[in-house]
Parts: C-alpha cells; structure tokens; sequence
C-alpha cells in the first residue's frame, strides 16, 4: 500500500509541475509578444481556434457523458 501511495504522489507531482511549467511558458510567451508589439496580433490569430474550442467543450458538456459519439459524427 505504501508503494501505491509513493507512486500516486509522484504522479501528482510530475502532473502539477508540468501545469506550473507550460504556465510559467505560456507567461514568457506572452511577454516577449507584448514587448515586440505583438500581441494583439497574436490574439486576434488566436481567437478563431479558441472560440472553436470553446463551442466544441460546450457541445459535449450538453451532450451529457451517457451519448458518446461514434467516429462517423451519429450516437
């Protein structure tokens, strides 16, 4: 028991560092945008794909876990 436990830890850990470092990217990213003035450029490439996802997420929150979709888009 104590060796599932050490394991589930270090999952955890790997897990939660990876978050604080594509944080930590995303956060250098951003600055070095909005230092060369491109940011705003950088959003407005972005929007698009993330109102896709956004309405994608959505779509599947409606959706409910008890419809899963087959591949060819039919329940």
């Amino acid at each position: 028991m104590e060796t599932y436990l050490n394991l589930m830890l270090i999952r955890f850990a790997l897990i939660a560092g990876a978050v604080v470092v594509l944080a930590l990217s995303a956060f250098a990213v951003a600055l070095v945008l909005r230092r060369r003035g491109r940011l705003g450029e950088a959003r407005r490439l972005a929007e698009p794909a993330a109102r896709a996802a956004l309405r994608a997420a959505a779509r599947r929150l409606e959706a409910g876990p008890g419809s899963a979709r087959r591949p060819g888009g039919r329940r």
